[in-house]
């Protein structure tokens, strides 16, 4: 698949309302359990700004738990999604300590690794997120989504300018 039609998950915080069904729904998805702490996506609350923030990896381009990887079980597949070859496996973690966002986390039944996999090109959660919070995008439609919902903020501000002054 060419780069230009990768997809990746968007996520927008000031829609997420910490509802949390992305985390049961992904847990069922891998699992067949409803369980958040099997899940790889998860919201976290931020009590300073009163936000929820669902956290899950971010299939960077030059993934550090892909380089760090000793046997090089952590890889890209066919459809760009960073995935783990459990095969290839030692348990090491370093994955984990090197991701700087928190994508990379263990499994507390199996307590082997577990990160994000965009289910294999159709990310549960974002099929059930109610708010639209979650969105799998194609990577050139991600620039233009952000500048519409930035005009669309502008907008607004500027109705409230004018409209104050009236």
């Amino acid at each position: 698949m060419g780069s230009d039609l990768r997809r990746m998950l968007l996520i927008d915080a000031e829609k997420c309302t910490g509802c949390r069904l992305c985390e049961l729904v992904c847990s069922f998805r891998h699992y067949k359990v409803f369980n958040p702490k099997r899940s790889r996506i998860t919201v976290i609350r931020d009590e300073e700004k009163g936000v929820f923030i669902p956290m899950t990896c971010l299939q960077c381009e030059d993934p550090p738990c892909m380089k760090t990887c000793p046997t090089h079980a952590i890889y890209r597949d066919e459809n760009g999604a960073i995935r783990i070859d459990y095969e290839k496996c030692i348990g090491c973690k370093l994955c984990v300590m090197y991701c700087p966002f928190g994508g990379v986390s263990i499994d507390p039944v199996t307590m082997k690794v577990i990160k994000c996999d965009l289910c294999g090109g159709d990310p549960e959660c974002v099929k059930y997120c109610p708010k639209g919070a979650l969105q799998y995008v194609r990577l050139d439609e991600v620039a233009v989504r952000k500048r519409i919902e930035g005009a669309k903020k502008i907008h607004e501000r500027i109705k409230v300018i004018v409209g104050g002054e009236s």
